[in-house]
């Protein structure tokens, strides 16, 4: 039995090379309960093994042939092994949050195997205060950042007092698979089926393309960008990846936000306009003309059918100029906040699957010319992915071990080095910096870059900001990449 992979699936699944694997990932810091002996870490590793069944969704593997008509289809896999998918690893000495970050940079350059359902968890002990991490990763093929969000918070906890809880990939009663399973001559009829709906439903898409195509032509925000102003991030990369994480109280961006009108999503960007900026000067390669970054925007629930246990991608995407062109903090806050402002009322004017369309060829450019050769030649479509995932407002727990930080990780491509997503939890919000080893040299500076940032909106604002320190680990202003110093 098999269920047809739909059109953003399938494109995910094309796309990925071994240089640019397509899978998303997290990194979750757990401290372990009071009463928690020396072998917790072995404790944790051992619950996620405890499963009497798995969810649909995690026995998938993609798969296609002549009898699928060329589609990718999703089958169970018959011969699933949970300790293949959930591992158990140690840090070397002396066990700083710079060998977890190193740790962490090789296991996201490997690609998931395809005769296996796309996914992996890594518990990691070995930290010198004890707490314990755990690294997955998932094919964007499968769920994108929100859905894995989701999924999260299903299966943790508010109560620290709570036990035998279930992994994410166990069953649920509630559990099925999205789609009956179809026979191999089904297959081919239902991919047209599925083509044929969503161009039914799309019926408005010609003329939402060519209102968007004059907000391009225009310098407006959209869903689709006509071109990007190129950079050394915007080159061929390798199959190596360094990961960068940091994160800060969600208030200070708040309050940033309340003192200049805008949003945190706004002051998000900015910090990564300020950023990008002091970096690519650095490295000699800041152009004259805006950064523009893909922003992802997550559809309201109802919208599009997209479960988290089922999976699936619904997204749309702004293409933002990050005005990395203005000299002061305060000039690129504002104009980020108006480009925003502008391409979430551009959204409005278009139902969910024609954003999701349109977005989808705004993203088409940058996988097809690397495809082609032709990312050394044509100007990007934009500079870099910037997203904002939310995560949950209170602390979580997973069999007594409190949740203290989380970091997302996610795809660097051909033309495009570096990827920057947020995930905001508890009061402080985790930025995630993904690039690729060789062409985004250095990308630790970055952090440091984010937190400068941050501090140049206070000061404009009038707002004192608070002492920097240092890290476990050494890196300049990332004294929240370890939550430990804030619990």
């Amino acid at each position: 039995m098999a269920v047809p992979a739909d059109p953003t699936a399938t494109a995910f699944l094309l796309a990925e090379s071994r240089r640019m694997p397509m899978h998303v990932g997290g990194l979750e810091l757990f401290r372990p309960p009071p009463d928690a002996g020396p072998d917790a870490a072995r404790t944790l590793y051992e619950s996620l093994l405890r499963a009497d069944e798995i969810a649909p969704l995690f026995l998938r593997r993609p798969h296609r042939s002549p009898a699928t008509g060329g589609h990718f289809v999703w089958q169970s896999d018959p011969h699933f092994d949970i300790e293949y998918h959930v591992r158990h690893s140690a840090l070397p000495r002396p066990g700083r949050v710079l060998e977890l970050l190193a740790l962490c940079s090789r296991l996201h350059g490997t690609r998931l195997a395809r005769e296996r359902p796309l996914w992996e968890a890594h518990v990691i002990e070995g930290l010198a205060d004890g707490r314990v991490a755990i690294y997955t990763k998932v094919h964007h093929a499968l769920l994108d950042g929100v859905s894995a969000m989701r999924l999260l918070q299903g299966v943790l906890s508010t109560d620290p007092d709570e036990r035998g809880m279930l992994p994410p990939w166990a069953a649920r009663h509630a559990d099925a698979d999205p789609a009956p399973g179809r026979t191999a001559w089904e297959l081919p009829v239902a991919a047209l089926r599925q083509a044929w709906a969503l161009g039914a439903d799309a019926a408005g898409l010609p003329s939402a393309l060519v209102r968007t195509l004059r907000r391009s032509m225009r310098g407006e925000p959209a869903s689709i960008s006509l071109g990007a102003p190129r950079t050394p991030l915007n080159a061929r990369i390798t199959a190596a990846r360094r990961f960068a994480a940091q994160d800060w109280d969600l208030d200070r961006l708040h309050a940033v936000g309340v003192a200049t009108g805008t949003t945190i999503n706004d002051v998000v960007l900015a910090m990564c306009s300020g950023a990008l900026r002091t970096y690519l000067t650095d490295h000699g390669g800041l152009p004259a003309e805006s950064l523009v970054a893909m922003v992802p925007v997550g559809l309201r629930a109802g919208e599009v059918r997209t479960p988290s246990t089922s999976g699936g991608n619904a997204v749309g995407s702004v293409m933002v100029r990050l005005a990395t062109d203005l000299p002061t903090a305060e000039e690129r806050l504002l104009a980020i906040h108006r480009s925003m402002a502008d391409g979430k009322q551009a959204l409005g004017a278009m139902s969910p699957l024609q954003i999701i369309a349109l977005s989808g060829l705004g993203l088409a450019p940058a996988v097809v010319l690397p495809a082609l050769r032709l990312h050394d030649v044509a100007p990007p479509p934009f500079n870099l992915i910037i997203s904002n995932v939310p995560g949950p407002r209170q602390p979580l727990y997973l069999d007594g071990a409190e949740l203290v930080g989380m970091y997302p990780l996610s795809i660097p491509i051909d033309g495009m080095a570096l990827n920057i997503t947020c995930t905001t939890y508890a009061g402080s919000i985790g930025f995630g910096l993904t690039g690729c080893r060789r062409t985004a040299p250095s990308l630790q500076h970055l952090l440091t870059h984010l937190d400068d940032e941050l501090r140049a909106l206070e000061a404009a604002c009038g707002i004192t900001p608070p002492a920097p320190t240092r890290a476990d680990g050494g890196t300049p202003g990332a004294a929240r990449t370890d939550p430990a110093r804030r619990r």
